[in-house]
């Protein structure tokens, strides 16, 4: 009996970690932002978690729509260039075969071998040797639009809840100092479980967002107080 060998890559896990990694990052760094900026301008406690909620109901829409205009583009593209190719295949085949004997042999296979393997993956499913070993376009890489932007809305809704609960616990002395503090201390777990699963080293990742959220929250921390002194 021949054995199955089924291999899982973690390139395989790039599509939705991609979405869900940016979509739980904006969830943080936009909503703390958002949070500290009003309170930062001596905004009651009401107010401030107002804005918050306002900001992560606003915020998974507009992540989910972009997310998915973005990928349905790509999706577009993908199909359009499928077409083409489909239709180039029954036009004029036998130039297609040595189209992709010749990408074979840029590859390193020799010139005769090329042709036998192009002829026999074009006899079996034409298009889809030109798609993958032409065009680039894969099962692991296929655009998918819906899973996309529900990937992003979700996880900026789950992302954005944590500076609000830290907002619910804290007193409102606080309120400044423990959601920036909390915040980075979630934005550091993200890039740590983002890293990880992605099969990445967790230091850079770790630095590089916790980096740039401190910086988003401590600037809108700043307008938000000049803001408020000036009203």
């Amino acid at each position: 009996m021949r054995r199955v060998h089924r291999e899982i890559h973690l390139v395989e896990r790039i599509g939705w970690l991609r979405a869900a990694v940016l979509g739980a990052n904006d969830g943080i760094i936009s909503t703390a932002s958002l949070i500290l900026g009003v309170a930062s301008a001596a905004a009651a406690r009401s107010d401030v978690l107002l804005a918050g909620v306002a900001g992560l109901v606003a915020g998974a829409m507009s992540m989910a729509a972009g997310e998915y205009v973005s990928v349905s583009s790509q999706s577009d593209t993908e199909q359009a260039d499928l077409a083409r190719e489909r239709r180039e295949l029954a036009n004029d085949p036998e130039f297609e075969k040595e189209e992709l004997a010749q990408i074979y042999v840029a590859r390193g296979v020799e010139t005769g071998l090329a042709r036998q393997v192009a002829q026999q993956l074009m006899a079996k499913d034409a298009l889809g040797a030109h798609a993958r070993d032409e065009l680039g376009i894969s099962e692991i890489s296929t655009a998918r639009p819906v899973q996309a932007a529900l990937a992003s809305a979700a996880t900026f809704s789950l992302g954005a809840a944590a500076p609000l609960a830290l907002v619910l616990v804290s007193p409102s002395n606080l309120t400044i100092p423990l959601v920036s503090l909390g915040s980075l201390v979630f934005l550091a777990l993200l890039g740590m479980i983002g890293a990880w699963t992605g099969g990445a080293d967790i230091i850079k990742p770790t630095i590089r967002v916790t980096f740039w959220g401190a910086f988003a929250m401590g600037l809108t921390a700043a307008i938000g107080a000049l803001v408020g002194r000036a009203i």
